[in-house]
């Protein structure tokens, strides 16, 4: 079996993820100058040059790229295969989900994670696109796109979208509708989408990346157009529009895992109207090699039981 210099692995695989040769050598507790003695003899070895450096700027190469991303998880089931085998059980994971999945329903569950799984310690990197699937990003992620061949998906939740607004709001809705009377033992009396145009339409550009798409798709599942009266508001993300539901400004449209899990979520009324499919399926997602990993698959079967509990799923998957 032909190695490189085995030595120089870390120290590689430190400099490409920190881009730094001084933040390799403070992380490794080793000197600026072993650091690049480290990374010259194994470009020496290969043959190719790993890094292009302009002053204290470190990038990689084409080739060091490709070296790092096949190195990387390599040395990441090195590491946790040793630990397991010492009987360490930490699993250290970096997971990449949206910025709305973190803070309206993964953050608040974090606790029970830390209950159950103590041994898990996870690290939250949140990204406001669909997250590109590589190991130099993170070790796992929540992603709507399962298309890449190298990675396996879990299925966690299927998009809908429906109209929200806080509690006085709504109020001020059954006045302006003529419904302020008390509905004692009754359901509470649809809201036309003719009704809805009447009130501030609150909306997010990132759902389908277009001007109010999002209520343009609401009022397309029942054949129509938003009216040219309707009063539309733009949000360039989900959390605003809910914010402005919040503060008495509007209706917006948000989906389940949004007023799943935090007690605010009893600030909002949802609409009595229907939804619309986006199309959008959220799944954890991780590199089909480090399947084995213990940590790994401990937080899919956590996330997959919490999705299950809160409602995001049933417990038979999607075909």
């Amino acid at each position: 079996m032909k190695l490189p210099p085995l030595k120089a692995l870390p120290v590689f695989e430190a400099v490409a993820r920190l881009k730094s040769f001084s933040a390799a050598a403070d992380e490794l507790a080793i000197t600026q100058s072993a650091v690049s003695h480290q990374i010259k003899q194994l470009e020496s070895y290969l043959g190719e040059r790993l890094f292009w450096r302009s002053g204290r700027s470190v990038t990689l190469t084409d080739e060091g790229r490709q070296y790092f991303d096949a190195i990387g998880s390599s040395l990441l089931q090195i590491e946790r295969a040793s630990e397991e085998l010492l009987g360490h059980e930490q699993s250290r994971l970096r997971l990449s989900v949206f910025s709305s999945f973190a803070v309206r329903w993964l953050v608040p569950r974090l606790p029970e994670l830390q209950r159950v799984h103590p041994q898990i310690d996870l690290a939250l990197e949140m990204s406001s696109e669909n997250p590109v699937l590589s190991d130099r990003v993170a070790d796992c992620f929540i992603t709507i796109y399962p298309n890449v061949a190298a990675y396996s998906y879990e299925w966690l939740y299927t998009e809908r979208l429906f109209p929200v607004c806080s509690q006085d709001y709504w109020q001020r809705i059954r006045r302006e509708l003529g419904r302020d009377m008390a509905f004692e033992g009754r359901d509470e009396q649809p809201v036309s989408h003719q009704d809805m145009a009447r009130f501030p339409l609150l909306s997010t550009h990132s759902i389908f990346d277009r001007p109010a798409g999002d209520w343009q798709a609401w009022y397309r599942e029942v054949g129509e157009a938003i009216p040219d009266s309707a009063r539309v508001q733009h949000f360039s993300h989900m959390l605003l529009a809910l914010e402005a539901a919040r503060f008495h400004q509007g209706i917006a449209l948000t989906n389940d895992y949004m007023l799943s899990t935090r007690k605010d979520s009893e600030d909002f009324v949802r609409l009595p109207t229907h939804s619309v499919i986006t199309g959008d399926k959220f799944y954890f997602a991780w590199k089909t090699s480090r399947r084995r990993e213990r940590g790994i698959q401990l937080l899919r079967r956590w996330l997959v039981d919490e999705a299950i509990r809160g409602g995001l799923r049933p417990e038979t998957p999607e075909a």
